[in-house]
């Protein structure tokens, strides 16, 4: 028979050490149980005890879980889950207060009144229960527990104010996880526990908190019920709550077991109100703190002397009404709801023959509802659970096998994560009772194993939304003022105490995109007080760097490697760029001196070594004066000039000038006057750059690609970008302006008069098929008339030697041969392009041979130089020295009075040079008139 000689109520304020003495007091006992309100806190007492004294002889036992060795001697269960008739030598109830709760209250009221040690018995929980235990337990003795440090209320504090080590509380999933992120943007990152989390979860979040990974924990009221943690302060968002039923105000003894939490042992703790949460009263402030609450006057209860002859009367019999005034029958709890609905179908009640199956059907309506869904949908799993196992007496494998393994997957966000988590305590419920299934240890296994999967997966998930360890450990470091290390890989990522706070791009430093503006400041911090020697270091590189490894882009960006550490802008002059370096300001005026120092020194000699020619152009003190005048304006222009644009200084120039220039390498032909050096693909690219930030273009045009004989044009492109870029616009593409003069020395033999076909020469040098000729010579001002003809048979392809052998264009002809040429003018950059872009171009020569059955018919055209004057009519050919008006007819000399439009008097015409070695060929020009 049970004894109540010793049965002990051990009642005050938190942090009192009660739990503490229970577990002692039942370790002093062979045999002991103890009923914990919450599944987490009796984890937390069974992995002490297993401590104490091995797992061989400790045993769990929960609504889902149950570890129960042969030998147990001491039994740690959750409150609803402790076994009847145990007859232990010791037994403890902790938190009985909750008597007063009016979803579970019954249940810990059945054990104050009924639950009994064979020699020891203690009731753990708040001086308010006094009255109500010395009422309903005249024997039992109180034992009066004092808290061992202060607690004291520290207003209202902001969450970016919050210290070190606080505990922000919330009533609600969504309250949680928007203060868990706000935390992590501020602080950090933060810890979450909550009662729906698997103790596996929330040992693991616990254990970041404890460890200091994180200086926070964001928690629900469930940390009120005897976890314990290392917290400073407790600060509440909100100061009600909903209770299943309403929002409510939460009373002062239930804030005081929250708050209580602060403080540990013998060091004092703080409570307080964060975020809209409105100040504590006073006298609430001063219950909390002094300890003094109300009396609990009325304890929740429910009938356990149950009948189960059919279904009314079990019903009846729970809701049957007491008479001790203090007690009050609790309101209907879910399982009570739940045998309401199910013994009305009929499908159940044809299932029900006797007690036993009524008694069936109350333990499958005590299945709680861990998924939170509704009502009817929670009846409906139950309805199937009692089919299952009124018609096998047993859940059927397969049946289960497939619940769980829906259950089994790890992916997914925290609700998807944490709704699977609720879906499966319910299967581990079920396995966890006796005769339900056919393999217990199997399924108890299988459930076991799916809820630790999910609970790594969500606190996975928990961890990765809500802490931020990288802040989280620089935050520590830098309030610990300890020298910060960085170290930057050959990816250029940087990290801190092992967290990557950015990367270092040249000399800039990039934090990490993820960071937030609040995130941003603690990177930004850390790398400022990581960096600096980093960058000293990489200065001292850069400036021993060889040129090879450092370009510029056709956008002037400067580039050392893959990184840009630079860029151009105009200088005074247009041959002399500055550079402006990208240094961080972090990094101080030293290295950034160093930076801009190098990268100057670079374009000083990229334009030096490019711009030669025109270089030693400028430096030239021998030149006469009238060419120095042309010099300069060969160097404003970068090297290339439209003959068009100094037609008058070209005819100023006397032939002793022009043979000076000449040895500069500048070449005067028809169209262009250029340096043929400066053509090339470098000096174009440079020479780009150069005249964009000349003309303060916001978007510098790019070089074409080398080795083209013509390009397309660019309709949106800025004004005198072909000229730039080598090349002359002609209708839809633009020629080379080297290639365009040698185009324009095969066209003076042509009679442009009477018209002309393109030989195969011509569509050879600009590499062309016959229409994009055709399309290329009206953009030069002749007319093409297309015709069609049978096409005899080819005669011998002439040589290709015969165009490879060509002159290349810097030996072209010179300006003077250009001059007495009586050809029309011809614009110049298409035509080693086009041979490139279209290599197998058909030309007339080499067609194919014509069928026997039909003659075959070929495409020919004739051009006729028919240039159109901008106010119609035709127009006088341009650059033409001594050109007739209207068409012109092939070689004819030139015609007096050519400078009739000149407002000053004719000079007399200049002597031939006999020294000019293209004298014989102007003298026989002459000679032809």
């Amino acid at each position: 028979m049970l004894s109540d000689n010793r049965i002990t109520a051990v009642l005050g304020p938190t942090n009192t050490g009660k739990t503490h003495y229970a577990i002692e007091r039942m370790l002093g006992h062979r045999t002991g149980i103890i009923g914990l309100p919450l599944r987490l806190l009796a984890r937390e007492v069974y992995d002490r005890i297993v401590a104490l004294r091995g797992p061989s002889v400790v045993a769990l036992v929960t609504g889902e879980e149950r570890i129960v060795p042969p030998r147990t001697q001491y039994w740690v269960c959750t409150v609803e889950a402790m076994p009847d008739g145990m007859g232990t030598d010791f037994l403890a109830i902790d938190e009985i207060q909750l008597c007063a709760d009016p979803e579970r209250g019954h249940v810990f009221t059945d054990r104050l009144l009924r639950a009994r040690g064979t020699q020891e018995t203690l009731f753990l929980g708040s001086d308010s229960m006094r009255s109500a235990i010395a009422e309903l337990v005249p024997k039992a003795q109180f034992l009066r527990r004092d808290r061992l440090s202060e607690l004291v209320y520290a207003g209202s504090k902001k969450i970016s104010r919050m210290p070190g080590r606080s505990a922000i509380v919330g009533f609600s999933v969504d309250n949680v996880y928007a203060i868990a992120e706000l935390l992590r943007r501020q602080k950090g990152g933060a810890a979450v526990v909550m009662g729906a989390l698997s103790p596996r979860t929330r040992n693991a979040q616990v254990e970041m908190y404890q460890n200091g990974d994180v200086d926070y924990l964001v928690a629900t009221d469930a940390i009120g019920m005897g976890l314990n943690l290392d917290i400073n302060h407790v600060a509440f968002s909100s100061l009600t709550k909903f209770d299943g039923r309403r929002m409510r105000a939460l009373q002062p003894n239930e804030l005081a077991q929250i708050a209580g939490r602060a403080g540990r042992y013998m060091r004092h703790g703080s409570f307080g109100v964060t975020g809209e949460a409105p100040l504590i009263e006073d006298g609430v402030v001063d219950a909390i703190t002094n300890h003094r609450f109300a009396p609990v006057k009325k304890l929740q209860w429910r009938n356990t002397g149950l009948e189960f002859g059919n279904a009314a009367r079990l019903i009846a019999s729970l809701e049957s009404p007491t008479d001790d005034h203090w007690l009050t029958r609790a309101r209907e709890a879910d399982d009570l709801q739940a045998l309401k609905t199910l013994s009305a179908r009929d499908d159940v009640a044809v299932r029900i023959g006797g007690p036993q199956d009524v008694k069936r059907l109350w333990d499958v309506c005590r299945i709680p509802d861990f998924r939170g869904i509704s009502h009817a949908e929670h009846a409906a799993i139950l309805e199937q659970i009692f089919a299952y196992l009124q018609q096998y007496n047993r859940i059927p494998d397969d049946w289960l096998a497939r619940q769980v393994k829906r259950l089994d997957r790890t992916e997914g966000d925290i609700d998807a994560l944490s709704k699977r988590l609720a879906f499966i305590r319910t299967w581990t419920y079920v396995a966890q009772r006796k005769g339900w299934v056919d393999d217990e240890t199997h399924w108890r296994e299988a459930t076991r194993a799916v809820e630790d999967r999910l609970s790594d997966a969500l606190h996975a998930r928990l961890t990765q939304r809500f802490v931020d360890r990288r802040t989280s450990v620089l935050l520590r470091r830098l309030k610990q003022k300890e020298g910060l290390v960085a170290e930057v890989n050959d990816k250029g990522e940087v990290t801190v105490e092992g967290q990557l706070i950015g990367r270092l791009e040249g000399f800039r430093f990039t934090q990490d995109k993820t960071a937030n503006a609040d995130e941003a400041k603690t990177l930004r911090a850390a790398s400022v007080a990581a960096l600096a020697p980093q960058f000293h270091l990489l200065a001292d590189r850069f400036y021993n760097a060889p040129d090879t490894e450092i370009d510029f882009t056709e956008q002037g960006g400067l580039m050392w490697g893959e990184h840009a550490v630079g860029k151009l802008v105009a200088g005074d002059d247009a041959l002399k760029p500055q550079a402006v370096a990208f240094v961080d300001d972090e990094a101080g005026v030293d290295v950034a001196t160093k930076v801009q120092r190098r990268l100057q020194h670079f374009i000083d000699r990229k334009v030096a070594t490019l711009f030669e020619p025109l270089l030693n152009l400028s430096k030239d003190d021998t030149l006469p004066p009238i060419a120095r005048g042309f010099a300069f304006r060969m160097i404003e222009n970068f090297g290339i000039v439209p003959r068009a644009e100094v037609a008058a200084e070209v005819k100023d120039l006397d032939q002793d000038a022009r043979a000076t220039l000449r040895k500069h390498g500048i070449r005067f032909g028809q169209f262009t006057i250029f340096m043929p050096l400066l053509l090339k693909p470098a000096p174009t690219r440079l020479r780009l750059v150069l005249w964009s930030l000349a003309n303060k273009l916001d978007e510098f045009p790019e070089s074409p690609p080398p080795g083209l004989v013509t390009i397309p044009t660019e309709k949106d492109a800025p004004g005198g970008w072909d000229t730039m870029s080598g090349y002359r616009a002609a209708s839809s593409r633009a020629i080379r302006i080297d290639m365009l003069e040698r185009l324009a020395d095969m066209l003076r033999a042509e009679n442009s008069r009477s018209g002309f076909e393109a030989n195969p020469d011509m569509l050879s040098i600009t590499g062309m098929t016959l229409e994009q000729f055709a399309d290329l010579m009206q953009g030069l001002g002749y007319k093409a008339e297309k015709g069609e003809r049978v096409k005899v048979k080819s005669a011998p392809v002439a040589d290709a030697k015969a165009v490879e052998g060509e002159k290349p264009a810097e030996e072209a002809k010179p300006e003077g041969e250009a001059e007495a040429s009586e050809a029309p003018a011809v614009t110049a950059p298409e035509a080693e392009a086009a041979k490139e872009a279209s290599p197998e171009a058909e030309t007339p020569a080499e067609t194919a041979e014509p069928s026997e059955e039909a003659p075959e018919m070929e495409v020919f055209y004739t051009f006729t130089w028919a240039p159109k004057r901008q106010g119609g009519g035709e127009r006088r050919k341009p650059q033409g020295k001594g050109k007739p008006r209207g068409k012109p007819q092939g070689k004819r000399p030139p015609r007096d009075g050519a400078k009739t439009y000149q407002a000053r008097p004719p000079k007399k015409e200049k002597k031939i040079d006999p020294d000019n070695p293209f004298a014989a060929a102007l003298m026989g020009l002459k000679d032809k008139g």
